[in-house]
């Protein structure tokens, strides 16, 4: 496993980001785009909003709860979907 994506860090056994957009509206319809994109790979966040700030947390809990490939590999994804706005 390469280091953590752009923007991630590993915090307390997890790959951690924190996000801050323009306004409440933007970050929930970031969170929107992301819970679209976890359910489809049945991986979910440990997350949390406050207003305009969304902060996430990645493990694997099936793994122990460490760090592993999919995590990174969903760091990824969740990047992609910044680019893509």
């Amino acid at each position: 496993m390469s280091g953590a994506p752009e923007g991630w860090h590993h915090v307390d056994g997890a790959l951690y980001r924190e996000f801050e957009f323009k306004d409440f509206s933007e970050a929930f319809g970031f969170m929107t785009m992301v819970a679209m994109l976890v359910e489809r790979h049945g991986h979910h966040p440990d997350w949390s909003n406050s207003w305009n700030k969304v902060r996430i947390s990645l493990r694997s809990h099936d793994a122990g709860g460490v760090v592993t490939q999919r995590d990174h590999d969903l760091a990824y994804e969740i990047n992609s979907i910044l680019r893509s706005d």
